[in-house]
């Protein structure tokens, strides 16, 4: 086992909000899902903000721009200005920029929130293959993106114009359910074109650059719901993690997490923001959280009662141990079920 391979949750004795000057939200099922709050989301970065905490929003989505969503987000109760959202439109803009001369031309194919933040890099968005573009910049368009975008992509890149892409999320949720995301339409374009694109969202490191050097936290917090961008990112940047489980991923994906998917925190929602986190123990031959006890053998096995989220903690510890370096494949529905999740 490599050294640094997380093996349970951590506990901390102060609350979050405390133990951190900096928290990096994740936006869509962390703080909002189909355009509204999420239970307790508005209350608790209510909370967290009034006590010194300072609140960043980092979004995979190219889309919106900061603007808009910080509208957005001051309309459901969260005061947001656009400084304090950080897009991966703007950390593929930046990586752009340093491989394009100034004023470059640059093919969009997405939203307004690239167009916005390529003419911030002093970039040139254009929309046709023919407008001699130097690079192909891809992004999360909406349902309603055209599908002759894709095309336009495909017969610059064909020309060996370089392809970058704000992101790889195959899915994105909505107030409807999973649907799909930028990765899926970048998806399309490497079929058609056999290329590979430079990406720059999460979990990459220039997303993680672009919000340092937007923020400018020492000590950061990452917020979010989905293992393989917002949690892989911490890992990626070497800071600590809070999985919620208001989004895309539930207990079962948690517990089959590889070492760079193992948040540093688990909780139900953001008012984890607002607690310390219990510390999970060794105990005998398993791990024991609140008044839970996880043991793993050829299943995982939960004995005890109380909060889940204690059991689901403990359960991670059993599972986490049981797979080392790998994916846990023990059978934990049973114990999964007992919890509820």
């Amino acid at each position: 086992m490599s050294r640094g391979i997380r093996t349970r949750p951590e506990g901390s004795a102060r609350h979050l909000s405390e133990a951190y000057d900096t928290a990096l939200l994740d936006l869509d099922g962390v703080v909002y899902a189909g355009g509204n709050a999420i239970a307790h989301a508005v209350d608790s970065l209510a909370v967290a903000r009034d006590g010194g905490m300072r609140l960043a929003y980092v979004t995979n989505n190219a889309l919106r721009t900061p603007d808009t969503v910080a509208a957005h987000l001051t309309e459901l109760g969260i005061p947001t200005g656009a400084g304090d959202v950080i897009t991966s439109a703007q950390a593929v803009a930046r990586l752009i920029s340093e491989q394009v001369p100034a004023g470059a031309r640059v093919l969009v194919i997405g939203g307004e929130g690239l167009r916005v933040a390529l003419r911030e890099r002093g970039l040139e968005p254009v929309e046709s293959a023919d407008d001699e573009p130097v690079a192909v910049v891809q992004g999360y368009g909406g349902p309603e993106l055209p599908w002759g975008r894709f095309a336009e992509a495909s017969y610059a890149i064909a020309r060996g114009v370089p392809w970058f892409a704000s992101n790889t999320d195959l899915t994105i949720p909505s107030g409807r359910g999973i649907a799909p995301g930028n990765g899926a339409a970048v998806e399309v374009v490497r079929i058609a074109t056999g290329a590979e694109p430079q990406v720059a969202g999460k979990p990459l490191p220039p997303m993680h650059r672009e919000t340092i050097l937007r923020t400018g936290a020492e000590r950061p917090l990452v917020v979010g719901d989905r293992l393989d961008t917002d949690i892989e990112g911490a890992c990626n940047g070497d800071v600590d993690s809070l999985l919620v489980l208001t989004g895309v991923t539930d207990g079962a994906q948690l517990l089959a997490a590889p070492p760079q998917h193992r948040p540093t925190y688990v909780d139900a929602d953001l008012r984890g923001l607002l607690t310390g986190q219990p510390e999970v123990t060794e105990a005998g031959a398993g791990f024991r959280c609140g008044g839970w006890t996880a043991t793993a053998a050829e299943r995982l096995q939960l004995e005890g009662e109380g909060e889940a989220l204690d059991g689901l903690r403990a359960l991670c510890a059993a599972a986490w141990t049981a797979a080392g370096e790998g994916t846990c494949e023990l059978d934990g529905e049973k114990a999964l079920a007992r919890l509820g999740l």
